[in-house]
């Protein structure tokens, strides 16, 4: 199965996961890194009106488990993650890029960062993953 059409399927699976409840979508993916984006809606907010940190770190978390996923077929899970809110946002399509920093045997390293449509940095994160096999 080519790599696109693999994308294709694990993102209609995820549909039925938090990934969907949350609205996320699949902008580019290979190897090292994935990229992905979420078109904010009221229920993405706080009480003060911005995007909820836990949606932020959802989305961080989400893309740097797929990178694992999309490149090995591996089911992983998150061991660590670190994040730093630096900005906020209440409308708009934010995107999350999330990279591979080193791989053993059993666990990936990885790092993430969240941008708003003006390409304002929002939040960063590092993260470990452990695979399951």
């Amino acid at each position: 199965m080519n790599d696109q059409k693999r994308y294709e399927q694990l993102q209609e699976l995820a549909k039925e996961t938090f990934w969907g409840y949350l609205g996320c979508e699949l902008v580019e993916a290979n190897d090292d890194h994935v990229i992905i984006s979420l078109e904010l809606a009221d229920h993405h907010k706080n009480l003060m009106g911005i995007v909820h940190g836990g949606v932020m770190m959802s989305m961080l978390d989400n893309a740097m488990g797929l990178i694992i996923m999309l490149g090995t077929g591996e089911n992983t899970v998150t061991a660590t993650m670190n994040t730093h809110f630096l900005s906020n946002v209440a409308t708009g399509k934010i995107y999350c890029k999330a990279e591979l920093l080193h791989s053993t045997k059993r666990t990936n390293t990885m790092t993430a960062s969240l941008y708003d449509e003006h390409n304002e940095l929002l939040a960063w994160a590092s993260g470990a993953y452990r695979l399951m096999k």
